[in-house]
């Protein structure tokens, strides 16, 4: 059966806000999962507006709620050396109970990096990166001690303690390039999530392309959980909104997440669950 979840990018709107809504869906079963994203800068206009850092969200918002569980869609690879990710995902992971769902993408908005002199790299350099990072947090994650000699990130018997609460935090790499990000998913992820796909056809044929990369590498790719992000803008009818997530189920999907957009208003929240149950 297909699960929902609510995303509140912390752009353009002020903490108090974002804390009811994410308190408010954590009174509402339906509501699985709540998430934020990782950039410095608004994504939409105005892009000069107002933006939270997302680590320090998270952590106050796994003290915050006590049912939902909780992760960014998804975390940069580029802003932070892997093992200071690792370590934030640990203690976020302590913070919530074993809630946590560490998202990783290979970094994308240059704006931002530009402005704060944070290298991005070309398109080669950037899924390097996020290929070393991968295997680097994997193992700090996992293992006693991590040795790691690559371009990017060297490691010399690190150690990560304690380990998480979970047997394993579920890694959440979303995107749909066919020649780096779904091969990175298929080794690497629990849980493979696309934004705002143009149909539930077109999401049903970059997910069997995820599938192809789990068969040449021998991974069963039912072990990789789906989802979709749907942008869920002010004024948007429930009703719509519930008729569209139904076709994304339909095609596949394990996971609906509603990315809503300003204003956040608690309000919004349980016409958009009484619709989805309805």
């Amino acid at each position: 059966m297909v699960a929902y979840g609510i995303k509140t990018p912390p752009q353009h709107g002020p903490w108090a806000d974002f804390l009811d809504v994410w308190r408010a869906a954590d009174d509402i079963e339906l509501f699985e999962s709540a998430w934020t994203m990782d950039h410095f800068y608004p994504l939409s206009p105005p892009l000069d507006g107002t933006h939270l850092e997302s680590w320090a969200v998270l952590a106050a918002m796994a003290q915050a709620t006590k049912r939902l569980r909780l992760g960014c869609m998804v975390n940069g690879m580029h802003y932070r050396h892997p093992a200071v990710t690792a370590n934030a995902a640990v203690t976020v992971d302590h913070i919530s109970g074993g809630g946590f769902n560490l998202g990783l993408g290979a970094g994308w908005f240059e704006p931002e990096s530009k402005a704060y002199g944070i290298p991005l790299g070309t398109l080669k350099e950037r899924f390097d990166r996020f290929d070393e990072g991968l295997e680097v947090i994997t193992s700090l994650l996992t293992n006693e001690h991590t040795d790691f000699s690559g371009r990017y990130y060297q490691l010399t018997n690190a150690r990560r303690e304690p380990k998480p609460v979970q047997p394993r935090i579920p890694i959440v790499i979303g995107g749909s390039g066919p020649k780096r990000t779904l091969p990175a998913a298929a080794r690497w992820a629990d849980m493979w999530d696309l934004v705002v796909p143009d149909t539930p056809a077109k999401w049903r044929a970059t997910s069997d392309v995820l599938d192809g990369h789990c068969a040449a590498i021998g991974r069963d790719p039912s072990h990789i959980r789906r989802s979709v992000h749907l942008m869920w803008p002010e004024g948007a009818a429930p009703s719509a909104m519930a008729e569209t997530a139904a076709t994304y189920a339909a095609a596949g999907v394990d996971l609906v997440i509603f990315s809503m957009r300003a204003p956040y208003r608690v309000a919004r929240l349980e016409p958009l669950a009484n619709a989805l149950a309805g």
